[in-house]
């Protein structure tokens, strides 16, 4: 379950959280949520191992990104831990943590402790903050969702299910077979 302290957290505040928890600061906000689960780090893997090789390497794609699982990134006065998040190779700068590089792309693999999180705050400041791009992945109805940033707005660009083959921005290039994403046989 997801507990939310009522104050005006800081960063200092994330080193308090038990390790087997994330933090997050959102609206002054501290936000802790239990660690994913394994069908959602298993799609999280999943995902990576479809975009990292032809994007992040440049084996069998373009290249020309970075890509990060649960990174802490800073939007403005909030700390953020996307699922994933990549940004193009020339706009990403190696720092310490927070990171202080908005990504060109956030994906959120829904849990149904952090599903509301994901949808409303998270997705929200996303938009604010100019991602460009984000996906939505549930593992538990087997679906993808994907966005594009349009004047300040989301534009859902597709939605996927169950074993879908498809292309989507900003990784268009590739097929990818959604029904890599799920565990079983």
């Amino acid at each position: 379950m997801t507990e939310t302290a009522r104050k005006n957290a800081k960063y200092e505040d994330l080193y308090a959280i038990p390790d087997n928890m994330v933090g997050e600061i959102i609206d002054g906000e501290l936000i802790v949520t239990p660690r994913p689960t394994s069908k959602h780090g298993y799609a999280a893997t999943a995902l990576i191992e479809e975009v990292g090789p032809p994007y992040h390497r440049g084996r069998g794609g373009p290249g020309g990104w970075i890509f990060i699982v649960e990174p802490e990134i800073t939007f403005g006065n909030h700390t953020i831990v996307p699922d994933i998040a990549g940004w193009k190779t020339e706009r990403f700068v190696w720092e310490q943590n927070p990171i202080p590089v908005v990504p060109d792309w956030a994906c959120e693999i829904l849990s149904p402790s952090t599903a509301r999180l994901d949808r409303v705050k998270k997705m929200s400041k996303y938009a604010e903050h100019e991602v460009s791009y984000f996906w939505l992945v549930d593992p538990g109805q087997m679906i993808l969702e994907v966005y594009r940033l349009e004047s300040g707005r989301w534009s859902l660009l597709g939605a996927f299910e169950a074993s879908a083959k498809f292309r989507a921005e900003p990784f268009q290039e590739i097929e990818i077979n959604l029904g890599d994403l799920w565990p079983g046989p």
